[in-house]
């Protein structure tokens, strides 16, 4: 019995001694509480952060404004406000000076224009109100050679518009410009023949190689609007020395002193009479038949006096006659 009691009672030391104390309960209740506080303190914050973010990604202008707060924020740099007069007491000879010092510098020696820079302004040349129904046609031609020939619009565009503006300023038809580029390169700007001739025109380079000074030199041949350029002269100077169209045209395929141009010219008459009709705005097929190809040319005749009258009655090719 003795025994029984002194092991409860060892047992119940041993218990209590195992225990943990009031401190050490404390301490481990706070601990947890604080766990727990956290915890839910940090899940509190999160849901807020996002809610930020959804408030900042839906309202730029608030983003741009909490941007604006951040102490690493870079400032707008500030630009001065130009004058709106000028000062009183500066003299008049002092105001030029400064005016020319502001301008820019032109050099004495105009360079050539990169081919891109000058599609651009011949793409965006205005005619004005007077030549709006020129513009029409212009685009008729445009629409109906890039598809003829599966050149992209772009660059037809800038083809056509090079033909148009040299055709104004040396008094020549653009359609006739047009039609000896068909029938010289299919529109290929850097088409080149055996014998040399080179660009949309065929214009023999060495042997105009004056004709070029202008534009860069000779390597300006494959320029397409440097060639257009060189090679409307060439033609305009032919049909005046031939004169008619016919003439010019058997100068310009170097075959002057031949009987026959081997039907070059009736090719570009043919042509020319195709876009005479597409700028008038009838619908003309973009590709040619055999028997369209092998056809009489009945108009033939009006096509050269309308060239003619348009050059102002004034090299494959262009070789001198």
């Amino acid at each position: 019995m003795i025994n029984r009691m002194t092991k409860v009672a060892l047992g119940s030391a041993r218990h209590l001694a195992k225990a943990p104390s009031a401190w050490a309960l404390i301490v481990r209740d706070t601990i947890t509480g604080l766990r727990i506080t956290a915890h839910h303190t940090l899940l509190m914050i999160g849901i807020a952060a996002l809610g930020a973010l959804g408030m900042l990604y839906f309202n730029p202008q608030l983003a741009d404004q909490v941007k604006a707060l951040s102490p690493f924020a870079v400032p707008a740099p500030q630009v001065a406000a130009a004058p709106t007069s000028q000062p009183e007491n500066l003299p008049t000879v002092q105001l030029k000076a400064a005016a020319q010092a502001a301008a820019p510098t032109v050099p004495e020696q105009t360079v050539p224009q990169p081919i891109q820079a000058q599609a651009k302004q011949l793409a965006n040349s205005n005619i004005g109100d007077a030549h709006s129904l020129n513009n029409q046609q212009q685009k008729r031609v445009t629409a109906w050679i890039a598809k003829r020939y599966r050149v992209a619009s772009d660059a037809t565009n800038m083809l056509v518009s090079a033909a148009y503006l040299t055709a104004r300023e040396i008094k020549l038809d653009p359609l006739l410009i047009l039609a000896v580029v068909a029938i010289e390169s299919r529109f290929n700007p850097f088409a080149e023949s055996p014998v040399g001739a080179q660009g949309l025109m065929q214009v023999m380079s060495k042997v105009h190689r004056d004709k070029f000074e202008d534009h860069g030199g000779i390597k300006a041949a494959l320029n397409p609007v440097a060639n257009i350029k060189v090679g409307s002269l060439i033609l305009k100077d032919y049909v005046k020395r031939g004169g008619s169209v016919e003439a010019g045209l058997k100068l310009y395929v170097g075959a002057a002193d031949s009987e026959s141009d081997s039907g070059y010219g009736s090719k570009v008459l043919a042509e020319y009479h195709r876009l005479k009709e597409v700028a008038s705005g009838k619908q003309v097929p973009t590709t040619t038949t055999a028997r369209t190809a092998q056809k009489p040319l009945d108009h033939a005749a009006d096509d050269k006096s309308d060239a003619l009258t348009e050059a102002g009655n004034s090299q494959s090719h262009a070789q001198p006659a």
